[in-house]
């Protein structure tokens, strides 16, 4: 992890042609031994994608590299990759444009957003275009680790149903989808993402503080209010807003 550590401070040039094909075959070999996650590197700086990819390959991770927007979409739609590191800054088709085609195909992953554009308004704006997280350049790689670790365990849904139902509220988790009554719901990304933590809940209170850091984890320790905003946004989506209750001290849950 050290060497990691260094390198992505430092990043090097040590890429070649073969570099696709050995991946590819390491990728299918360790899929058969273990069930493995699998990671979409999205980055048109061709140092930082070669480091990346040494670095969580060295972690046990199965990894793909794609160096422009189309190429990312590519393998996507291929249904191939559990966490999408893609940076927002990418050239012909950027970043902004894969979120949003992405989640108009209802392609299942988990974004972690990279960007030198680490503002707050650039980093509200990521969210609200889908990603699930957001971490700005430079960043250190223990905290990269992090993150994706809890993207992983928000998406590891191998073992769980794909279709969570509490009362008259359901989301396909496969297809990204929700409905209520039966009914599809229009819902933003971010509404259906607290929906579906809500539905996990099976009935359980979930408080503020496990909110944020579930679907907020940038934002967890200074923007309380996005969760009110977030329950306020997807109340009035739905065909009676006591489906989702509140109570001070206790937080939100679908009865």
């Amino acid at each position: 992890m050290g060497a990691c550590r260094a390198h992505l401070t430092h990043t090097h040039a040590e890429h070649n042609g073969e570099r696709e094909g050995n991946r590819m075959k390491a990728m299918n070999r360790n899929r058969r031994q273990r069930n493995m996650a699998r990671i979409l590197i999205v980055e048109d700086d061709a140092d930082l994608s070669a480091v990346l990819d040494d670095c969580l390959r060295h972690e046990g991770y199965a990894t793909g590299l794609a160096g422009t927007g189309v190429e990312a979409l590519d393998l996507l739609s291929r249904g191939e990759y559990d966490v999408m590191l893609l940076d927002r800054d990418l050239p012909v088709l950027s970043g902004d444009e894969v979120m949003r085609t992405a989640d108009r195909l209802r392609i299942p992953v988990r974004t972690l957003m990279l960007t030198a554009a680490g503002s707050i308004e650039d980093r509200v704006h990521g969210l609200d275009l889908g990603a699930d997280d957001y971490l700005p350049k430079p960043f250190a790689y223990p905290e990269l680790l992090a993150r994706i670790r809890a993207l992983l365990r928000r998406g590891d849904a191998d073992d769980a149903p794909t279709v969570i139902s509490r009362g008259r509220l359901s989301v396909d988790t496969v297809r990204r989808l929700a409905y209520a009554d039966g009914r599809p719901l229009d819902l933003a990304p971010r509404e259906y993402s607290l929906l579906e933590e809500l539905l996990r809940a099976d009935g359980g209170w979930i408080n503020t503080r496990a909110l944020l850091e579930s679907l907020w984890p940038s934002e967890a320790h200074d923007q309380p209010d996005l969760v009110k905003t977030a329950v306020y946004s997807l109340r009035r989506k739905l065909p009676d807003p006591s489906l989702i209750a509140s109570s001070r001290g206790e937080g939100y849950r679908i009865p």
